[in-house]
Order: structure tokens, then sequence, then C-alpha cells
């Protein structure tokens, strides 16, 4: 009785712990079958190890993180799309053959179809200036006086008259237009021009003042606000790239191209043709009229920079610098310590300046004595032959460092300048040199009195020099020597220096016999004898 007690009570206990070990099989046998191979635990946990344990919440903080800048990156753009550049205006240029009926030009010769392209591209060019110059008062002057960048009076004396140039080619557009026959030619264009020519007397006043409205503009440039409206207006389409200085420039840059234009013309019209004559006188009177503008323009720059130099004691003042009417050329060049100088060569005189500001104006303080022109050497330094101020800083600098020199030495009495300057290339170093070479045959054929032939005028900007010719003709030129005088010339030069080369060498052979018969018992080398002598004889 015992023992079935006993086993009653086993088995009432199996059936109470059946049910929760019955489920946990199923669910195991549910989770995994038991075909699956289970790893070890201990090489699961080696592998996690490795990896750094990473919440949730920073994981969706990175990724919000990631998303905005994706979105600053693209300014609110599509994923993946690349928006396009804006498009520059560019202007196309129009021929008048592609612009009008094709049919007339098989009844025309080809010397007529140039002149009437010729014709067609001053026509043309008038109205490119005009929009030009629309745009520039458009886009630049009236935004900046209504948005107070600038003052009305800078604006004034930065645009100064070009309001006025408008109606000027206004007028000569529409004579050309009306001078236009149906079918696109031109007959005569001569009587236009010699009628309309004399109004660019105008443009004296405003190419003359564009020295001062240029170092205005490059002044205010350093205001933030004129900095940042310029460089947005640069970056727009209808700018076409060009900054605003390039816009007030077009006028200056049209007004040279009119010889251009009218030489293209008489090239291709005939001696006999009508028009011939009017042109003629045509081309007589703008080339009258460029000479004087740019006569003016130059002694207006020129008056502009003295006015504008400083002086720091009264001996620095020099009579040949207050009449100096040409300014040949200036810029900015380095000595061998890497000083940046500003250069001026008058007409007759060579100025060294250093560059400062004083009332918030740009002003030049004389470094050294003015040198005469008359007086200047000059010579062209080889690349690395010229050594960098100090030793040290010598002996570390780079070989580009040293390269573009020339010297300029003055001497008078016991007074010595010398002066090592550094330009900026090789190009600009030859400009210099050619300058200066012409300004000393301009101060020699002064005093000789002859006529100067030719005179330079040349700008440096940013290092580099820009070239406008300036000319003059006279009958008293270089080039009017007859060729036979030149050989004659020639011919007594290289007979000169054969005759002195001759001549030495005999004086160096004798001098070699005389001292063999005079040292009998020691026969010296021929070298050192001939070295001796050679130094005796220099």
């Amino acid at each position: 009785c015992e023992h079935c007690v006993f086993r009653r009570c086993r088995s009432q206990r199996r059936q109470n712990k059946s049910p929760a070990s019955n489920e946990s099989a199923k669910q195991k046998n549910l989770s995994e079958p038991s075909s699956k191979r289970v790893k070890p635990l201990s090489r699961v946990t080696s592998l996690a190890s490795l990896i750094s344990p990473v919440k949730a919440a920073p994981l969706k903080r990175i990724g919000q993180t990631l998303q905005r800048s994706i979105s600053f990156r693209s300014d609110c753009r599509p994923w993946g799309r690349q928006i396009a550049p804006a498009i520059t205006k560019r202007r196309d240029s129009k021929l008048w053959s592609e612009t009008f009926d094709l049919g007339l030009g098989h009844m025309l010769s080809s010397t007529e179809i140039k002149r009437q392209e010729a014709i067609f591209e001053l026509s043309q060019g008038e109205q490119d200036l005009i929009e030009d110059l629309k745009l520039a008062k458009k886009a630049y002057r009236d935004p900046m006086l209504k948005l107070s960048i600038m003052t009305e009076h800078e604006l004034n004396q930065i645009f100064f008259t070009l309001d006025s140039l408008i109606p000027l080619h206004e007028d000569l557009l529409s004579r050309l237009r009306e001078a236009r026959k149906p079918d696109g030619s031109t007959d005569h264009v001569g009587h236009i021009l010699v009628d309309w020519l004399p109004c660019l007397e105008t443009y004296n006043s405003y190419c003359s003042n564009q020295v001062a409205a240029k170092a205005l503009l490059d002044h205010k440039k350093q205001d933030h606000r004129v900095h940042d409206f310029l460089q947005r207006c640069l970056e727009s389409p209808f700018s076409r790239k060009l900054d605003l200085w390039s816009f007030l420039d077009i006028p200056r840059s049209r007004l040279v191209k009119y010889p251009l234009l009218l030489r293209e013309m008489l090239k291709h019209t005939s001696n006999d043709h009508p028009d011939r004559q009017h042109l003629d006188e045509a081309m007589n009177m703008i080339q009258s009229i460029v000479a004087d503008i740019n006569t003016q323009t130059g002694e207006s720059e020129c008056r502009y920079y003295k006015e504008r130099l400083l002086y720091l004691e009264s001996g620095q003042r020099d009579l040949l610098i207050d009449s100096s009417r040409i300014l040949s050329c200036h810029g900015e060049l380095k000595n061998n310590r890497g000083a940046k100088l500003h250069v001026f060569l008058f007409q007759d005189v060579l100025v060294v300046t250093r560059a400062i500001t004083q009332n918030e104006q740009l002003c030049y303080q004389l470094h050294r004595q003015p040198i005469p022109v008359r007086d200047l050497e000059w010579e062209d330094l080889q690349d690395a032959e010229v050594r960098l101020g100090g030793s040290i800083r010598g002996a570390f600098s780079h070989s580009e460092r040293i390269k573009n020199f020339f010297r300029v030495v003055f001497r008078s009495g016991g007074q010595l300048q010398t002066h090592c300057f550094q330009a900026s290339d090789a190009f600009n170093k030859q400009q210099w040199l050619n300058c200066i070479r012409q300004a000393k045959e301009a101060v020699w054929s002064a005093e000789c009195g002859a006529a100067d032939t030719v005179q330079w005028s040349t700008d440096t900007r940013d290092g580099r020099i820009d070239t406008k010719y300036r000319y003059i003709d006279t009958d008293a030129s270089i080039e009017s020597i007859d060729t036979q005088t030149k050989i004659s010339i020639l011919r007594c030069i290289l007979f000169t220096s054969g005759f002195v080369y001759l001549t030495t060498i005999i004086i160096i052979m004798r001098t070699i016999c005389i001292e063999l018969k005079q040292n009998k018992g020691y026969r010296p080398s021929l070298t050192d004898t001939c070295r001796r002598r050679w130094s005796t004889v220099l």
C-alpha cells in the first residue's frame, strides 16, 4: 500500500511539471530545427566583441545630420541632379552676307562684298556700343545710386559723361540705316562720316577723366558693399564676364577702331568710286581727332600722377618733373630686397617712389632722388646674376625669384645711385627697357634739334604694361635715311672694328718677341706671356 501511495504521488508531480516543459520544448523545436548547426557561444561572443555597441538614438541623429548636410550642399535640389551654371550671354558676330539676301551677292564682285562687310561692321558696332552704354547705366550706375552703395558725386566722377555718348552714337546709327537700301547694300557712307566725326571731340573730356575714374573705382572696391555688388554683376549672365571697368573703357576702345574700319573701307573702294574722296577726308579727320585725344589723355594722366607725388624734402623737387608733359610708362617693380616700388618714367626724368595711402587717396612718396634721363644708364641683367638682399636669403631663394632683373645707374660727380629692378615677367621687363631706350633717344634727338618721331605711352596695371600707340608724322625721320648712307655707315663701323682688333694682335705679338729676346735662358710659356701682356695693353 505504501508502495502504491508513493507511485501515485510521483505521477502527480510529473503531471504538474509537464505543461511548462512541453511548451519550452515546442518553442525550441519551432525556433531552431534539430538539423541546424549551432555555433559555439565562445566564437560568437568573440566576433561580437569586435563591433562597438551603437545605440539606436545616435544612429538616428547621424542620419538626420547627414540628410541636413546633403540638403545644405545641394541647396534643396533633387538628390543626384546637378544644376547647370548660369548661361553667359554671348554676342554673336554677324556678317552682311549672312544677314541679307544672298541672291544679291551673285551680282557683286568679291571686292564690293568686302566693302559692304566693312560698312555693315561699322553699323553693327555702333549698335553693340549703344547697348553696352545703356547696360552700364541701367545695371551699374542706377542700382548703386538707388541702393546708396556710392554717392552721386562718386558715381559722376566714375561714369562722368557716359550718358552723353549714347545719343551721339544713336545719331550715327540712324544715319547709316537711312543710307542702307532695301536690299541691304550701302553706296555712300563717306559724307555721313565727314559730317558726324567732329562730334567725337566730346571724347576729349571723357578719355582725360579715365585715369582719375579708374583710381577712384579701385579705391571704392575696398568697400565690401561695392565689391559684393560688382562681383554679383560679374557673375550674372548679362555682364558677359566683363567687369564694370570693361564697360567704362568700351568707348575708348571703339574710338581707336574707327581708323581701322575706314582703312578697310578704303582698301576695297576703287579710286574712281564716288565715295572715295569723302572716305579719304574722313580718314584724315579721324586720325587727327584720335591723335589729339591721345595727346590730351597722356597729358591728363601725367598731370594726375604729378599731383600725387609726395616729397620728403625740398631737395627732391626737380624742374624736370614739373616740366614733363608725357608719362612714358609707370608701374610696380621690386628691388633686390623684394620691396615693392612704383617707378615713373616721365619725359625727361625717372622717379622711384613707394605707394602709400594718405587721406584715403593713393599717393606716391619719393624713395630716392629723381634721375635725369639724359644721365641715366641701364643694363639688362641675365637670370641669376642678381643676388637677393642678405646672404641667407640669397642662399635659400628660389631660382624663379631672381629672374627678369635690369639695372639703372646714375652718376653725377661724386654721387652714385644704383637700382636693381625686377619685373613681373620677361615681357614686362622688355617693355621697360624699350621705354627707357626710347626716352633716351628722344632726349638725344631733342638736344640735337631733331623732331621726335615716335612717342610711346605705356601704362602698367597689376604688374603689366599696356602699350598705347602715340605717333607724330614728321619729315625728319630716321627712316628717311637712304639705303646707301646706311651701308656706308655700316662699312665704316666694320672697318674701324677690324683695324682696332688687328692692331691689338700686332702689339701683343711684338711684345712676346721682345720678351723672348730678353730672357734667353728662360722661356716662359706662351700662355703666361699672352695673359700678362694682354693685361698690360688693356
